[in-house]
């Protein structure tokens, strides 16, 4: 169990997901615990030792409630917990927040918030097997990972959730660790079943599903840019622009300086990924036409 909290704590409340985190729960807490005024725990009813771990730290508050989706989850937490503080930082039990980020948020709030400013982004460093992700256009990602109460919220999504600041943010220098995958059957498994939600999303979409959304914009902010350029990706024809993107990732964007996690990283995420969200694309629509030549509606 951690030692007693520092008397210097920053007027900031973490809220961490998990279920059956056991493998991940200490060591995120540890990385906020010594210096965030306080922690919820939202779980999702776990089963093994996540509890127990949760219990060894008696300032953490931890609730219970049932798991639909990620945006759900977490746009619940912000409207029914009891949330003392006016700016909140979102974890998931697989990230670790760095030592430099605790460091450069107390320089800002040493200073004082402005009023304007009603979030903060950092980028994450990719964790595979050990090995820190670095090429292949992986780093820097910028994420929205602290909003004021009150401003922000995590976009509904079934795959891919950002959170959305209404308002100007800082771009914090420091990072959050994201530990993505504890095995490749973990990490290929969890990949499948994005690649359906991508793939559904990808042939519903609409402009209308823009609201309520991160936007995206080639001259906002690092994570309105990056929807931007998925959006653009989605632009290019069907499978080519997987073999294009994995070329640039792999090729252009040096991913193949990065030892052999890095080719398994790459190759299943950058490449492998990519192409089972297109299969899944074009079997979906082979099979809607199929249902339409059946019967003789088309949707």
């Amino acid at each position: 169990m951690s030692s007693e909290k520092s008397v210097s704590k920053l007027p900031i409340t973490a809220i961490i997901l998990t279920y059956n985190e056991e493998k991940n729960i200490r060591d995120c807490i540890e990385s906020v615990y010594h210096w965030l005024d306080e922690i919820y725990v939202v779980d999702s009813f776990s089963t093994d030792r996540t509890l127990e771990i949760i219990s060894e730290y008696p300032d953490v508050k931890m609730v219970q409630h049932d798991f639909e989706n990620y945006s759900t989850q977490r746009n619940w937490a912000f409207q029914n917990l009891d949330i003392a503080n006016d700016f909140i930082f979102n974890l998931d039990a697989d990230h670790r927040a760095m030592p430099e980020l605790a460091d450069e948020l107390r320089n800002h709030f040493s200073i004082g918030i402005p009023q304007n400013i009603n979030g903060f982004m950092a980028s994450r460093r990719t964790m595979f097997l050990g090995r820190w992700i670095k090429k292949g256009g992986h780093y820097p990602v910028y994420h929205a990972i602290i909003f004021r109460k009150g401003h922000g919220e995590c976009e509904q999504k079934n795959y891919d959730q950002h959170f959305i600041i209404h308002g100007e943010s800082i771009v914090l220098k420091s990072n959050v660790i994201d530990i993505i995958t504890e095995s490749l059957s973990t990490f290929t498994e969890r990949h499948n079943k994005w690649a359906t939600l991508e793939a559904s999303e990808a042939i519903a979409y609409s402009k209308e599903m823009e609201a309520g959304r991160v936007k995206a914009d080639k001259e906002g902010n690092p994570m309105e840019y990056r929807r931007y350029q998925r959006m653009k990706y989605y632009s290019y024809p069907i499978f080519l622009r997987v073999f294009l993107y994995f070329g640039y990732r792999f090729v252009l964007k040096g991913g193949f300086l990065e030892g052999k996690q890095g080719l398994v990283f790459h190759f299943l995420q950058g490449f492998w990924f990519r192409f089972l969200v297109d299969a899944k694309i074009w079997e979906m629509k082979y099979n809607q036409e199929l249902n339409e030549s059946k019967t003789g509606v088309k949707r």
